[in-house]
């Protein structure tokens, strides 16, 4: 029998009566507009959004699959991308287009020099990937039948070089570097990477997801940030979200390559359907409208003006972390961040750096754990330069408390992560939250409950969950 309160109402409800069923859906979500979550999020403030909303509401129900039709999307795109070209020194003859967000940029990337590679006449296609590569990359492998060989990071946590240049064979479709990878915020050795795939022939991408939109102002402001983008000879493609420090509403993200030659790669068309003669650009049939409109909208009204003052917040506010984390005697940053993403971790084998994270949580603020090594993470935002003093004080109480009862380090949620971390049976994990999945996704929708899982109780299936549930993108 059908549940009556998950089936489409009889007759509809009033609009108010929706929206504020929808604000009560929404009172257990992250405090983003106080800045207590650090991850996931990049608000500028209620009238920025209001903005974006309005920006993307002109242009809700348009769709950019057929560029000839909605015109305005594809002027809208082409200057996105032509702008973003210029931002990462590309010339006039990089061609790209915008997609839904990283993921697909990234999976699309993979797509492409998989079909150059096999009208090269390369069978059983790999891809080089840093160990620290965004998850999407992993995805991309195993969507399109590519294998994955991963390069270990050096003492600095970027890509180690030499072991790049091991791993090449010819069987390689491409190489990838990060500018940033996201797990600690170091750009690797890109114009190395740049040198050994320009003598190899091997196209290079560059995943700058998260850092396309911020790390050419960062530069702009002073920092050391290593070259990453089209002024190396051997980088063929890049990859830039919109979405996070370009600061457009969420599904919005680019993906460029040096010339449409290679573009022409990713391109889908399919002649004998009887609908008609069907060509796309990259994963999506349908094409938000309004992701396209509030992307473009957001760089107009940014200007270069506002991301250098943003970047300026950003890194003030970043240096000011490091030095307070520095400062706390028994937890270290783990490498040295190239821009604002942040990872530290406990120096102490008695002091549980998850536990540290557990009291913070109590303490009302969203943290983000990550695993080899055991450490906690924060991506800076403007809006965290108005809570970083109370965060940095509430750190260091976290800290004492864990400190001064190191029994903490084995209870609740840091047993739990302690335990993923240093289980070696990867192959039960994986099936544990693929069961959990398949339960969140199944007919019933299950919502998983971690009450008893924080208080030390339920199953593993729950404890493994919460650690999925930390995943970003």
């Amino acid at each position: 029998m059908t549940d009556k309160k998950t089936s489409i109402p009889e007759k509809g409800r009033s609009k108010e009566d929706v929206l504020e069923a929808m604000k009560k859906f929404g009172e257990n979500d992250p405090d983003y507009k106080n800045g207590k979550t650090w991850s996931l999020v990049y608000y500028l403030g209620e009238e920025y959004a209001n903005f974006l909303n309005e920006a993307s509401q002109m242009f809700a129900s348009s769709n950019g699959l057929n560029p000839m039709a909605f015109q305005s999307l594809k002027r809208f795109e082409s200057e996105v991308v032509r702008m973003t070209a210029d931002l990462l020194h590309g010339d006039s003859d990089v061609s790209g287009i915008m997609t839904s967000g990283g993921t697909e940029s990234c999976l699309l990337a993979v797509k492409t020099y998989r079909d150059m590679g096999q009208k090269k006449g390369i069978k059983n296609p790999e891809m080089i990937l840093p160990e620290s590569a965004h998850v999407a990359w992993e995805k991309g492998a195993e969507y399109f039948n590519v294998k994955a060989i991963h390069v270990p990071l050096d003492k600095e946590y970027r890509m180690d070089v030499a072991k790049v240049r091991k791993a090449v064979s010819r069987r390689t479709i491409m190489i990838l570097g990060s500018a940033p990878g996201y797990p600690h915020g170091v750009v690797d050795p890109i114009e190395q990477l740049g040198a050994i795939a320009h003598k190899k022939n091997i196209p290079l991408h560059v995943d700058a997801c998260v850092g396309g939109y911020l790390l050419p102002f960062v530069e702009r402001l002073g920092y050391p940030v290593p070259k990453f983008d089209f002024r190396i000879k051997g980088v063929t493609s890049m990859s830039a979200d919109t979405h996070k420090y370009g600061y457009s509403a969420k599904g919005a993200s680019t993906i460029l390559y040096r010339s449409i030659d290679i573009l022409a790669h990713q391109m889908f068309v399919f002649t004998e359907w009887p609908g008609g003669i069907f060509a796309s650009p990259g994963l999506l049939g349908t094409r938000p409208g309004g992701n396209i409109a509030a992307a473009w909208a957001a760089m107009q009204a940014m200007g270069e003006s506002g991301y250098l003052e943003n970047a300026k917040k950003i890194m003030d506010t970043t240096r000011q972390l490091i030095q307070g984390i520095e400062a706390i005697e028994g937890l270290e940053v783990v490498g040295k961040p190239d821009m604002s993403l942040v990872a530290y971790k406990s120096s102490s084998k008695k002091i549980g750096i998850y536990a540290i994270g557990d009291q913070m949580e109590k303490k009302g603020w969203h943290i983000d754990r990550q695993q080899k090594p055991e450490c906690l993470h924060a991506m800076v935002t403007p809006l965290h330069q108005q809570v970083i003093a109370q965060y940095l004080e509430d750190l260091k109480k976290s800290f004492e408390q864990v400190k001064a009862n190191p029994k903490l380090s084995l209870e609740g949620g840091a047993a739990t992560y302690g335990m993923v971390s240093k289980v070696p049976f990867r192959g039960m994990v994986k099936k544990n939250v693929l069961k959990m999945m398949l339960e969140m996704y199944g007919p019933s929708g299950k919502v998983a409950d971690f009450s008893e899982s924080d208080k030390g109780g339920g199953g593993f299936v729950d404890k493994i969950a919460r650690l999925f549930l930390r995943f970003k993108n």
